[in-house]
Parts: structure tokens; sequence; C-alpha cells
């Protein structure tokens, strides 16, 4: 089946509350190749000493035979992967839920990220915003899923004065 191709918009804001539908998918546009760096620094920032993220003499005596990236990386990973088109003007997370890691995620491997929209309302508490929750899952370069988790988060209304435009003006010419 052939995409849908729509010109861009010549200035991008992401999406609003009032943007998502129930049954909305999205899939990113960039795919993001995991490195060792990568998934050596991320298990030292987060301060998780298990050997099988950066020991590869002990994680070649698992079952894997290599070195794990690091499930907390996989889901900020997939989780930044989604920003673009679901997120870009929240105003929090509000929960990650059902994480399921199926597949493991080697050093090397390509994920890309797919999210579907299951419920939006409205916000009980601040008019500024609605609450929008999701399912998303990450793939890797062979399409197998290697997390599911779902998703909620606040997201700002079109009108929210947090999310004025920030551009600042200028009354200078152009020179050149």
């Amino acid at each position: 089946m052939p995409s849908e191709t729509v010109a861009a918009p010549k200035q991008w804001r992401g999406r609003f509350y009032e943007d998502f539908a129930v049954g909305d998918v999205f899939r990113s546009r960039f795919g993001r190749t995991v490195t060792q760096t990568d998934n050596i620094w991320f298990t030292c920032l987060t301060m998780n000493t298990n050997p099988i993220h950066f020991d590869e003499t002990r994680a070649a005596r698992t079952q894997f035979e290599r070195p794990l990236v690091n499930s907390a990386f996989t889901l900020a990973l997939v989780t930044g992967l989604t920003v673009p088109d679901t997120s870009e003007n929240a105003a929090a997370n509000l929960a990650w839920t059902d994480i399921k890691l199926p597949k493991p995620v080697f050093e090397g491997d390509t994920l890309h990220a797919e999210s579907e929209i299951l419920e939006v309302r409205e916000s009980a508490s601040n008019p500024s915003v609605g609450i929008v929750s999701m399912r998303c899952r990450g793939l890797n370069q062979r399409g197998e899923v290697v997390i599911e988790f779902r998703r909620t988060f606040m997201a700002y209304r079109r009108g929210a004065p947090e999310i004025a435009n920030g551009f600042p003006e200028t009354a200078e010419e152009w020179t050149v």
C-alpha cells in the first residue's frame, strides 16, 4: 500500500493534544544504531554494575555470548525515537507501564520505534493540557520486536501559553 505524501509544514512545532486520535500510528523517521560507547556510558552513568553490559569476557560465558545492551537504555532510546511524532509538546510524562523485553539488544543493532495512540482525554486539573496514552514498540533492523511498553503523557493544547513560540524577534535587516 503506497504511503501518503504530504508537504512538510514550513514551521514544524510538533503535535499538540488536538492532533491525536485513537488509532493513530506513528513510525520513527530515523533508526538509531546502538554503539558500544552508548552501552558502556549509559551503564556507568546509571551505576549499573552488572558486568553483562561491559565485560566482554564474562558476557561471552552467558547464553548471549556477548554484552547485552542495558535495557534501561533501550527504553530511553525507543522513547526518544517516539518524541518527534508524539510528545515534543509534552508537559510531563505520567507513566511507563507494561514494559516487556521479548528479544535482546546488542551493540550494532539499529532500533526503530512505532507508536499507536490508545486514548486521548481532557485533563481534569489543567486546562493547558490533555492526556495521551499510547503503546510503543522498538524494532531492530531484522523487524524483531525488542521492547514494548505503554506510555502516558500530558500534551499541551495548541493555544497553551506555556508553549508560545519562543523564537527571538529581531529588527535587524539581512546583510547577505
